[in-house]
């Protein structure tokens, strides 16, 4: 079985968002959705709209996806890869080259993202941003 994971806030769920699962999925049998947590969006400086576990139950019930664990740190890439038996880390283009670090451990791929839309660009569409 080839597994494949990834990684994202997945909030405000859009077209952009299914895509990248899709394509990701399509690289492998299995994948491992990896979650930000509601405090490491904050150590992030970054507001989710949805709470984690709303966030996780939303992703759970899309086709592509097999599991969802929660993200806490940066650092649990590696140790993420190494546990899950990962072949294949996959994120959006907007990350070229910052994840390189991981080839010695699996595939790195960066998928081209969806033109048009950003959940940035829907809190900014919607004024969520706005303080």
């Amino acid at each position: 079985m080839k597994k494949v994971i990834t990684y994202g806030t997945y909030d405000l769920l859009h077209v952009g968002h299914i895509n990248l699962l899709r394509r990701a999925r399509e690289l492998g049998d299995y994948l491992l959705v990896v979650l930000s947590s509601d405090e490491f969006n904050a150590l992030k400086h970054k507001t989710a709209y949805h709470s984690y576990e709303d966030r996780k139950i939303i992703l759970e019930s899309i086709k592509y996806v097999d599991e969802v664990i929660p993200e806490y740190t940066w650092e649990q890439k590696i140790k993420d890869v190494v546990d899950n038996n990962i072949d294949v880390f996959v994120m959006g283009d907007d990350w070229e080259g910052q994840f390189d670090f991981l080839k010695d451990y699996c595939e790195v791929i960066y998928l081209p993202r969806t033109d048009g839309i950003s959940t940035t660009k829907i809190k900014s569409d919607l004024n969520l941003g706005a303080k």
